[in-house]
């Protein structure tokens, strides 16, 4: 929802302001009770770019793979609805205030160029993009081709040749339009603009350059790409991966992108219009009522509406597949702040609520040869997957020919669970050891060092020698637990083969590792013992030269 900044003339009228927005949430207050609740709401405040950014770019986006997408502006006349999707040329018109579409086809250029640059240096074959577009206009229900340069612009009440068509999978498309395929930014904006410029506008009090007729721009995106490769993370069988990714595969997909200008809606007795203009006003309006019965009976609720009545209008029958099809949609409503225009913002604040209700499902335009590489691409899958799940013994057939999953395997999954927890557990014992290890060391050493100080022979240096030695004794006492432990495992287990055969030799054998342990722990305490009386005798040295 978005509203537009008030008009000078609105201002010199003394017109005030009617509407409000919450700060920080999509909420907008009309007078002082009606409030109304949106995806994004845009206030008097924001810029062409905020609109684009937050509601049209991942449309955009989402053509590269694949999926169509319709935006399309409502509001009454005068509204901003032109000037929002960017179909009003204006020579004067800076960067900043360019609308939807220019600033989506600059968008789509730009990602067809960096999937190019992205492809070369993968070093996989660049895809292949083909863009074209269509212009339509819907005047008085009559479908007019604005890029038909042969057509009368004076003859626009005759009858058109284009016919409105429904395909096998529900897609409209039409049948005598011209297509005009482009490459490059410039030359889809020189269409835009050709087309933009034969559109039908007029004057009226409400706006002094309103348009007449609803305009219909599409962009249609037809890709060859590689197919993107197979999920192998659970695979282990590389060999089998890098055999069937040696040749490369394209899929081709499609999309197309729908902006929608609609035409205002309006009171005749606000607009002023008659004759000619009358009759256009009656027909705009027309279609915006069978268009509102459609947004109606696709977000009721409670389902009752069985018939969406598409065939009411044209407006309606060439949206079809966007209003309640296989499309992502947005609808943007354009609102007046003045509270001259209350009924009309009313009205349309009630219109794009009942749209909000409507939930597209959404799917992946595919060529029917791609769709089926990737059946039987994801079939290869699978059934790669059951050879390895054979191979490994996860899968077994029994002599009834039954396939069951093999209960050493589920049993292999418990263990290797129990596994990961006693590992869990061992590390946990294993920093509670450390600790202790350090507590004993640190309580040895300060016992040591009372004994010392009670004797009147403790110093720093003393201390510091006495607790590295008791962590190290310590640390010795560690392993030979360590070493016992093993030493008793391997003890049980020779009792078990002796008993077996007489191979194997007796536990005598495996005795003499705790051997080394014990004489390192004994020359350790050897070697303190004379350390501690080195440092004796230096503190008597010194004792004695401070008598003399």
């Amino acid at each position: 929802m978005e509203i537009r900044p008030q008009l000078a003339k609105e201002k010199i009228e003394g017109c005030h302001i009617c509407t409000s927005v919450t700060p920080g949430e999509p909420q907008v207050f009309l007078g002082k009770d009606k409030a109304f609740t949106f995806d994004y709401v845009f206030d008097i405040e924001s810029r062409q770019e905020d609109i684009y950014v937050q509601c049209i770019e991942k449309l955009i986006e989402g053509c590269f793979e694949g999926y169509n997408a319709t935006v399309f502006a409502y509001g009454q006349t005068g509204a901003g609805k032109t000037y929002t999707m960017g179909t009003g040329f204006d020579v004067n018109i800076m960067e900043e205030e360019q609308g939807i579409i220019p600033r989506a086809v600059k968008h789509l250029f730009k990602c067809i160029d960096e999937k190019k640059h992205a492809a070369i240096k993968q070093g996989v074959p660049s895809p292949e993009f083909k863009v074209n577009a269509q212009f339509l206009e819907l005047y008085n229900e009559e479908v007019l081709d604005l890029f038909d340069t042969t057509r009368d612009i004076d003859s626009k009440n005759k009858k058109s040749n284009i016919r409105i068509h429904e395909d096998s999978a529900g897609g409209i498309y039409t049948v005598g339009v011209t297509t005009r395929n482009v490459s490059t930014e410039t030359e889809m904006m020189q269409c835009l603009k050709l087309g933009a410029l034969s559109r039908t506008t007029a004057s009226t009090q409400m706006n002094v350059q309103s348009s007449r007729s609803h305009a219909i721009f599409t962009v249609h995106l037809c890709q060859t790409r590689v197919c993107s490769p197979i999920d192998a993370d659970n695979m282990t069988d590389n060999r089998i991966i890098s055999e069937s990714s040696q040749l490369n595969e394209f899929e081709t997909l499609t999309a197309k992108f729908h902006f929608v200008d609609l035409a205002g809606s309006e009171r005749l007795k606000r607009t002023g219009a008659t004759g000619e203009r009358a009759k256009e006003g009656i027909s705009i309006n027309c279609g915006l009522l069978a268009l509102g019965n459609v947004i109606s009976a696709l977000g009721d609720k409670s389902k009752k509406a069985t018939h969406v009545p598409y065939r009411d209008s044209k407006l309606t029958r060439l949206l079809q597949d966007s209003l309640g099809g296989n499309s992502q949609t947005v609808m943007i409503a354009c609102v007046s702040p003045s509270d001259r225009d209350f009924m009309e913002t009313l009205n349309t604040l009630k219109y794009a609520n009942r749209a909000r209700n409507i939930k597209n499902k959404v799917v992946v335009n595919q060529d029917r040869a791609s769709q089926q590489i990737n059946a039987l691409r994801s079939e290869i899958t699978r059934l790669q997957m059951e050879l390895m799940e054979y191979r490994t013994g996860k899968r077994i057939i029994d002599e009834e020919g039954v396939e069951s999953i093999n209960d050493m395997f589920h049993e292999n999954a418990m263990l290797q669970t129990e596994n990961n927890n006693l590992r869990v557990r061992i590390k946990a014992m294993q920093e509670t050891a450390d600790a202790l290890k350090a507590r004993i060391t640190q309580l040895e050493s300060d016992k040591a060092n009372q004994i010392l100080a009670r004797a009147g022979e403790g110093n720093e240096e003393i201390s510091n020698m006495i607790h590295n030695y008791i962590k190290e004794i310590e640390d010795l006492r560690a392993k030979l637990l360590e070493s016992e432990a093993v030493n008793e495992n391997l003890r049980r287990n020779l009792s078990r083969a002796s008993t077996r055969s007489t191979y194997f030799g007796g536990p005598s054998a495996f005795s003499a590792s705790i051997l080394p342990s014990e004489k390192e722990t004994i020359e350790i305490l050897d070697l303190a013992k004379k350390d501690v009386e080195k440092l004796k005798k230096k503190e008597k040295k010194k004792k004695r030269s401070y008598k003399i």
